[in-house]
Order: structure tokens, then C-alpha cells, then sequence
């Protein structure tokens, strides 16, 4: 199995759109670029989608791939694939981790989650990806989507009883 993204972190962005990735991030692109090489910067995908994304999402080159390879396997000219195709071609940006470990986010993508110079990041993990949120965001979303997502169970339930609900369904 790959190495996993794992844990959060707040970092500052730079006046030119340079964000410090977190080491323990840096390890698992590395390790997720096949034609990476020590000495060498890993190579990453941010997908920064449409209105409905208020966060970047960064895949290692193996992980965007197996994506590619879903869609590739729907039929050509399906609505799904068309959709999924802007989606992760269209609306993401091949880049790579700079000599320092930072990776520059262009204006555009600091932009659509409201990220200015001078503010802070949310990195956080997400096993085969990680996700870039400004921060402020990110907690306000997912205190509202935890809220949904637990409503139907009884108060106090451990969460990995989510993951006898995805098995049975």
C-alpha cells in the first residue's frame, strides 16, 4: 500500500503565493512520483474544480493516475466522463514542490478559495490526497457537513461505526 497523507498543518503564504508543504507531505509525493529521484522535486496535481470546491485538492502523480484511469474506463462521450474530464484535466494544474519544499499557488487558485498573501493555509490530510483550504473555511464547512453526517446517529457514536455503514451498503 502507498504511503498515506496524514494530519494537518497551518502554514503562512508568502507576497508571491509560496506555501511551505508539510515535510511529512513532501515524503508522500515523493514517494507517489515514479519518476521521482533524490535531489529532485515530487511532482503533484491540484485539482481546484468548479463553484462547489472551496479547497484545493493535491493528488500524487500515481493517485491522479488511477483517476485517470476510472475515467478513461467510462464510455467516451458519457455526461459522467465529460464531466469528470473537465474536472481533473481541465480544472487542475500539474506542478511540483520547489527546491525548499514550497509550492507556488498561482493567483487564480489562491483566489477561488479566497487565500491572499500574507494568511495562512489549512493543509490537511486525506490518505491518497491532501487538501489546501483557507482556513477560516475549512472550519466553518465541516462543522456544518459533521453536523449532517452524524445527525441520524445517537449522541456520542464513534465514528468508525461510518465504516459499518459503508460496508453493508
Amino acid at each position: 500500500m502507498a504511503r498515506r497523507f496524514r494530519g494537518e498543518s497551518t502554514q503562512k503564504v508568502d507576497n508571491k503565493g509560496r506555501v511551505s508543504i508539510p515535510a511529512s507531505f513532501r515524503r508522500v509525493l515523493a514517494a507517489g512520483d515514479p519518476d521521482w529521484s533524490d535531489g529532485h522535486p515530487a511532482n503533484l496535481v491540484i485539482v481546484y474544480g468548479d463553484h462547489r470546491r472551496a479547497y484545493l485538492e493535491c493528488y500524487t502523480i500515481e493517485a491522479i493516475e488511477e483517476v485517470d484511469d476510472k475515467i478513461a474506463a467510462l464510455p467516451r462521450g458519457c455526461a459522467e466522463r465529460r464531466y469528470l474530464e473537465k474536472m481533473f484535466n481541465g480544472m487542475s494544474l500539474e506542478t511540483s514542490v520547489d527546491t525548499t519544499g514550497r509550492l507556488v499557488l498561482p493567483k487564480k487558485l489562491r483566489d477561488k478559495i479566497g487565500l491572499s498573501t500574507d494568511s495562512e493555509a489549512y493543509f490537511i490530510g486525506s490518505g491518497d490526497t491532501f487538501q489546501i483550504w483557507k482556513s477560516e473555511t475549512f472550519e466553518t464547512d465541516q462543522t456544518s457537513g459533521e453536523d449532517k453526517l452524524f445527525e441520524d446517529l445517537p449522541e456520542g457514536s464513534d465514528p468508525l461505526v461510518l465504516l459499518d455503514h459503508a460496508q453493508a451498503g
